[in-house]
This record gives structure tokens, C-alpha cells and sequence, in this order.
């Protein structure tokens, strides 16, 4: 369930406009919901922020709709990540609102009014065989209200193109680099910014960049500080983690300004 839901609840068995036993039943699958195939936590927007995440790798049509309408009935945004053209077909007949992200292979559907937040990310892919990676990292972080610029195509083989981006960049709260092939640009960058830097190693690369295990491990080696990673091709991964990280940096700055104007 999402907060604002819960609150909207809360607010009504207050008033009297919902009586103690509507609540309840309204409460019923909190925490979680068993689907028999599946187990759908509706606690996760309490506890992290944002609803439980489907992945639809492996997935059956009916089992990602089966979930996809669970988390639609709680209330939030919902997103599935790796999803083919057959979940979302499957999806969209049923939330004509549902959109899907073809580069990306993601379906969002939104349900609240966003709340975009005043800091941003920035995605920065090497080449445009990493757009995919990049693309996952965008629709998640956006989907979770934040803002995003995305810098394509400003590999470290043409290392002027990166450099006149690098004043735009350095206004992120945080960057996100992703790169196959040598992994190299995770450190180019963490040595221009300030800003945490989440690397994402991709597996576009020839064979010995062995499937992304080359430039991950180029990442994790990096001497650049302020450089984390995430797993090869992780999109999700790094988009959720920046947002949560530019959440808090404009959770900081309110604090900061309430001080100031106190």
C-alpha cells in the first residue's frame, strides 16, 4: 500500500467518512498476498519508498497481469522491468493507460500526480549499444519522480564529447555511467564530478570483454573515488539507486532551507 494511500485512510476512519471495519478490509493483504505462483508484498512502498518491482524475465503473460493488477488495486506507480512485447499486449488490454518503454523493455503505469524532484541524474551511456542499459536506468528513475538528462553516446574513444557535456553533468546530485567493451568511462567521470558516480557495466563488447565480465571488472577496480557498481546490464538497479540517492539530497536541501528561513 502507498503511503499517501494509507494516510488517505487513515484520514477517513478519522472523520467518520470510512468506518473501522471498511479500514480493515482495506488492510486485509497487508503486508503481502499470496497469488499461489507468487507472493506480492504491498508492504515495500512503506518500507522502501516505492511498490514492489515486477521482473518478467521467465514470466507467463498471465503471471505478470496476475501481479500487474495486485499492485494496481494498492494504489502506486507500478513498474515491470525486462518485459517483451507479450506482457505488455497482455497488460494493456486490461490499463489502457499502461505504456510501454521499447528500448528500455520496461511498462509503467502511473497512478499519482508526480512529484518530480528538484535535483537531478544524470545517465551517461558510452555508445548507442549501451542506450538499452541506459534506457532501463531513465524509465526506473522517472517513474519514481525524479528528473533525469541523459547524455548519449560520449565514450571515452571520443573523450572531446564528454568533456563538453562535463559542465551540464556536474549539476547532477549523482551519475549514473554506463559502458560495455572496456568500462573505462565510470572512471573518466568519477574524476570530473563531484557527484556519486554508479557504474553500470554492459555486455556489448567482443569476446574478450567476456559477456560484460571485462569492463565490470574494470569498474570495480576503478581508481576513481565515488565510483560504485551495479551488475552487468542492471539498469534498474543503478536508476533505483540514484533515485534513492537524489531523494535524499532534496529531503537535505528542505531541511537546509527550512533552517535557513527559520
Amino acid at each position: 500500500m502507498h503511503r499517501d494511500r494509507l494516510r488517505e485512510l487513515l484520514d477517513a476512519v478519522r472523520s467518520g467518512e470510512s468506518s473501522v471495519d471498511a479500514a480493515l478490509d482495506d488492510l486485509r493483504d497487508l503486508p503481502f498476498e499470496s497469488l499461489g505462483f507468487a507472493t506480492v508484498d504491498h508492504h515495500r512502498a512503506l518500507r522502501c519508498g516505492f511498490p514492489e518491482v515486477i521482473f518478467c524475465q521467465n514470466k507467463t503473460s498471465t503471471q505478470t497481469l496476475r501481479i500487474f493488477e495486485k499492485l494496481v488495486e494498492a494504489g502506486g506507480n507500478v513498474l515491470a522491468t525486462r518485459a517483451r512485447r507479450k506482457h505488455f499486449d497482455r497488460i494493456s488490454k486490461r490499463f489502457r493507460d499502461a505504456e510501454y518503454h521499447k528500448a528500455a523493455r520496461c511498462i509503467t503505469l502511473r497512478q499519482r500526480e508526480p512529484r518530480w524532484s528538484s535535483g537531478t541524474i544524470a545517465i551517461v551511456s558510452a555508445g548507442t549499444s549501451d542506450e538499452a542499459v541506459a534506457e532501463e536506468a531513465r524509465v526506473t528513475a522517472e517513474i519514481m519522480d525524479q528528473r533525469t538528462e541523459s547524455y548519449h553516446d560520449v565514450g571515452v574513444a571520443g573523450i572531446h564529447r564528454l568533456l563538453a557535456r562535463a559542465p551540464d553533468i556536474r549539476k547532477a546530485n549523482v551519475v549514473i555511467v554506463v559502458a560495455g567493451m572496456e568500462g573505462a568511462l565510470p572512471s573518466v567521470v568519477g574524476g570530473l564530478v563531484e557527484s556519486p558516480v554508479i557504474a553500470v557495466p554492459t555486455s556489448v563488447g567482443y569476446g574478450a570483454s567476456l559477456g560484460g565480465i571485462a569492463p565490470l571488472l574494470t569498474m570495480l577496480n576503478s581508481c576513481a573515488s565515488g565510483v560504485a557498481v551495479v551488475n552487468i546490464d542492471n539498469g534498474f538497479g543503478a536508476g533505483y539507486i540514484a533515485a534513492t540517492i537524489n531523494r535524499l539530497a532534496d529531503r537535505a536541501d528542505a531541511v537546509g532551507n527550512g533552517s535557513s528561513n527559520g
